[in-house]
Parts: C-alpha cells; sequence; structure tokens
C-alpha cells in the first residue's frame, strides 16, 4: 500500500478512475491480448504543433498521429521544469506529495514504495525499456532500476560530441556552447537521431517475442540547444516565423512570477545580462521550430515502424511533452515559472479499434492523469493513492463536463534566481476555464507575498495582472478558495 494512501482517497479515486460504464472499453487482460505501449517524451515541447493550430511549425507525422487518437487541446504538467514535471507522471504524484520540486532529488526519498508507470507495466507481465531521457537527463533522478526490465540506454548524456556537429562547437567547452548549430549532417549524428535508431531495433527485436512491451522512448529536443540538421532549418523562411507578441513582462506582473531561470544566459552566444537582439530572437525560435520538426521526423520513422513490423494494431501509443516554453514572449525564455506557455503541453493517445479517431477534446487535463489513463486502457490495477484520473470518460465523451481545473506549481528562492529543494516560496496556480490565478506564498508561514488574476478571456497572452484591481475582489476570493480545495474537488465527478 503507497505511504500517501488513506480510507477516504481510496474511495474516491477509485471512483474516479475506474467506472463501470467505461468497462466496454478495457481490452481483455489474458496475456495473448495485452496491448503494447509506445510511451514518446518530448522535452521542452510547447504545443509548436501543426495540430495544435501553430501555423509556423511543420510536423506532418505528429499531426497524423493526433489524426487517428485523441488531442488534449489543453493540458498542463505539475510543474514546468523538467526531473519534477517527469516524475509527478511516472509516479502519479504531484510535487507535494514526492517532495521533488528541484533537479537533484529522487522521489523514493519521499515516497520509497510508490509503484511507477513502467513499474506497474512490468509488475504485469511487460517487458519494459526506456531510450533516452524518461525521468531525467542527469544525476540520480534519471536512473530507477526497479522500472525497467533492462538498463536504459541514452538516460544520460553529457558529451557534447553528442550534442554538437560543428568543428567550431566541437572545439569548445563544457555542456553550453553555442545556443544553436545548423549542421549539413544524418540524423543519427546527434543524441535524438541515435535514440529514435536504438528505438527501431528494439521495435524490431519485440516483434518477434510473444511478451507485451511498454517501450519509453524519450526526445532530448527542442530542449536547448537548438541544434538539428540542415534539411530541417531549411523548412523554414526565417523571416516568416512571427516575433513573439508582447516581449515585455505582464503589467502589474510581481517579479516572483518573471524570474529567469537563467538557462538561456549560460550560452555562449547570449548575453550575460539575457538581453537578446531581436536577430538572436528569429534565429532561436528558428531553431527551435527546426528541431521540433525533427523530433516530428523521428516520431514518423517510429510509427513507420509499428506500421512495418505489424505491430500497429496492437500498440497504444502515448506522445506527450514534459512541459511548455517561452520563445520570448512576455519577456521569457525557456521555462521555470507558472504561465500558459510554460505550463501547457501537447497530450495525444493513439490505441486503434479502441479510441475514436480524429477526437478533440477541449477538457482540463494533467500530465498526472496519464498513469491511470494508460493503466486503464490497458486493464491493469492500478495502484491504490494516484493523484491523478482516468482520461477515458472524456476520450468517449470529449465534450463532457470535466476538471473544473489544472494545477501548476513553480518553487523560487529569496536569495537567487535558483532555488533548491521547495526552495522559500511556492507559486501556487490553477487554471480554469477561462482564469489563470496564482498565489505566492512563503513557505516557512503560509503568507501570501503576491497574486496574479489574468482573465484568458479578454487577455489570452496573459498580459494585465488584474489581482490587485477592485473589481476582480469576488474572482479572486472564488479562486483563491478553489486553489485551497485542492485537485480532489477539481476533479470531475461520475455517474
Amino acid at each position: 500500500m503507497s505511504p500517501v494512501s488513506s480510507k477516504a482517497m481510496r474511495s474516491s479515486l477509485l471512483t474516479l478512475i475506474f467506472t463501470s460504464s467505461l468497462a466496454q472499453l478495457l481490452p481483455s487482460a489474458t496475456p495473448a491480448c495485452k496491448p503494447n505501449v509506445l510511451f514518446i517524451a518530448v522535452d521542452d515541447l510547447r504545443p509548436a504543433l501543426g495540430c495544435y493550430g501553430d501555423s509556423t511549425a511543420v510536423t506532418p507525422n505528429i499531426d497524423k498521429l493526433s489524426e487517428e487518437g485523441v488531442l488534449f487541446e489543453r493540458a498542463y504538467c505539475q510543474m514546468a521544469v523538467c526531473s519534477p514535471s517527469r516524475l509527478s507522471l511516472i509516479t502519479g504524484l504531484r510535487p507535494n506529495t514526492i517532495h521533488v520540486w528541484d533537479l537533484s532529488t529522487h522521489f523514493r526519498k519521499a515516497v520509497p514504495d510508490a509503484v511507477t508507470l513502467p513499474q506497474l507495466f512490468r509488475g504485469n507481465g511487460y517487458h519494459t525499456r526506456s531510450i533516452g531521457k524518461i525521468l531525467h537527463g542527469g544525476g540520480l533522478p534519471a536512473k530507477d532500476d526497479l522500472s525497467w526490465s533492462t538498463d536504459p540506454l541514452y538516460d544520460v548524456n553529457r558529451d557534447p560530441q553528442l550534442r554538437y556537429a560543428t568543428e567550431q562547437n566541437l572545439k569548445g567547452r563544457g555542456l553550453k556552447r553555442s545556443s544553436t548549430e545548423l549542421a549539413d549532417v544524418p540524423d543519427e549524428t546527434y543524441i535524438d537521431g541515435l535514440i529514435c535508431k536504438e528505438a527501431e531495433a528494439a521495435l524490431t527485436q519485440y516483434s518477434k517475442e510473444t511478451t507485451p512491451f511498454f517501450l519509453a522512448v524519450g526526445f532530448k529536443k527542442p530542449h536547448l540547444p537548438f541544434c538539428a540538421p540542415k534539411k530541417y532549418w531549411d523548412l523554414y523562411q526565417r523571416d516568416a516565423i512571427p516575433l513573439p507578441f508582447h516581449p515585455q513582462h505582464p503589467v502589474g506582473a510581481p517579479e516572483l512570477a518573471t524570474r529567469s531561470w537563467k538557462e538561456l544566459e549560460g550560452y555562449t552566444d547570449i548575453r550575460s545580462d539575457g538581453v537578446v537582439s531581436q536577430q538572436k530572437v528569429r534565429e532561436l525560435r528558428h531553431g527551435y521550430y527546426a528541431c521540433v520538426s525533427y523530433i516530428d521526423s523521428l516520431v514518423g520513422r517510429l510509427l513507420k515502424q509499428l506500421l512495418e513490423l505489424g505491430l500497429n494494431e496492437n500498440t497504444l501509443v502515448c506522445l506527450w511533452g514534459d512541459h511548455g516554453f517561452h520563445l520570448g514572449e512576455q519577456g521569457l525564455w525557456t521555462k521555470a515559472n507558472n504561465y500558459e506557455l510554460s505550463a501547457r503541453v501537447p497530450l495525444i493517445f493513439r490505441y486503434p479499434g479502441k479510441i475514436k479517431t480524429g477526437i478533440r477534446t477541449r477538457g482540463l487535463v494533467e500530465l498526472v492523469d496519464i498513469y491511470p489513463t494508460l493503466s486503464h486502457l490497458c486493464g491493469l490495477e492500478t495502484p491504490e493513492g494516484l493523484e491523478g484520473v482516468s482520461l477515458v470518460a472524456l476520450m468517449q465523451d470529449p465534450s463532457r463536463k470535466w476538471k473544473q481545473a489544472a494545477f501548476t506549481q513553480y518553487p523560487r528562492s529569496l536569495k537567487s534566481h535558483r532555488h533548491r529543494g521547495r526552495g522559500d516560496v511556492m507559486g501556487y496556480a490553477i487554471r480554469t476555464e477561462d482564469k489563470r490565478y496564482v498565489e505566492w506564498r512563503r513557505n516557512s508561514t503560509g503568507e501570501i507575498l503576491g497574486r496574479e488574476l489574468y482573465d484568458l478571456s479578454n487577455d489570452s497572452l496573459e498580459m494585465i495582472n488584474r489581482a490587485d484591481r477592485k473589481v476582480s475582489k469576488e474572482v479572486v476570493t472564488l479562486m483563491s478558495q478553489l486553489l485551497r480545495n485542492g485537485w480532489r474537488s477539481a476533479a470531475p465527478s461520475f455517474p
């Protein structure tokens, strides 16, 4: 039994996750019929995809995947930085439960008996394998032996030879050299091409066996540096890529909300004060889209491999981004904040014959929901105490009433630009149908140091903080209560 379980939690979660009315969607639990799972993670991917309405993005393969399954238009991470987001997803538990708020903490320190998503599949007769970045890209949080049937590949990458290809960058020092790179090289020159090649080989081997598989493939782009083969840069005309709208910080936003995490500033071609020229803005945005198209091509290779090996019909595909990304909008770069562009992610499921095709839903969902959804679809008994809900009911009826809010958080230090552990202050945020509300609370006392309220119906770019306006007093009170009531109160109810 999970250490975070209780009778009340078990009762409510089982009601949320399992409903008899959905039983007909579950595949047989017999070994011969167990579906395979291809679990695709993409690092730093905001919904910069054609299927999400981005007219700039060239992403035909992911677009096609969305047409063959279910696309969640409004999916949100629990914390907009790699390790906390991924470890929350993989455990089905939120950051405050697993005590992971930074890049160096392993979730088993707080919840040693937690059963991860791949561990659940492994315990149900699946061969589980990780290729690329799934848990985190470095250090202790990248490892969890209980989750995998065999040693992960390319889960940690500290080799500049796999990050860069040009002579100039290869002569440099450290991991951070140029922030972008255009090189006329094959896909396999960079680590993501090698990850794809290994995943293709794994699928080939699985096609010769009868054991069902859970194959997790974690692509590292479009994470900085924006390095991609020339052919993907050539898909775009730099001057045709729009510059960021409203490249200034939101009016009235507290400094805690807009502080730079100084990820971009570490590269050799970026000023230490974080000021980016318009020319460099265009280059960076071009590089991000080139990397997105690079990953789209690699995803296409995996989907083609499924089809050619005869694995397509019995393989559930789940594609997700670990958090969003700012490209100069709101005066921000990268992630590490609570705004829409950093919190919102792509999320797509495809399961031939079991999930309807061409479905889109605007229901508010969270990455922590992936765990119970996959276990539900595959007919596995979900562990007690998970902090997400199965999305199967929403897949079946995309317009049904769903969550009142999605919950995101981000910590800050009062002494430096980056936090350690829980930090000194936690920014707790909710995204409702048409509002984003944030409270910045001092961890030691609970004192509220700042509030944010954005009216997304009139201010979709979140440029005006209305929290301190008299006309917003009633809305702030309601939002604050919803935030404090927590995710269980905001979760959907079933008949």
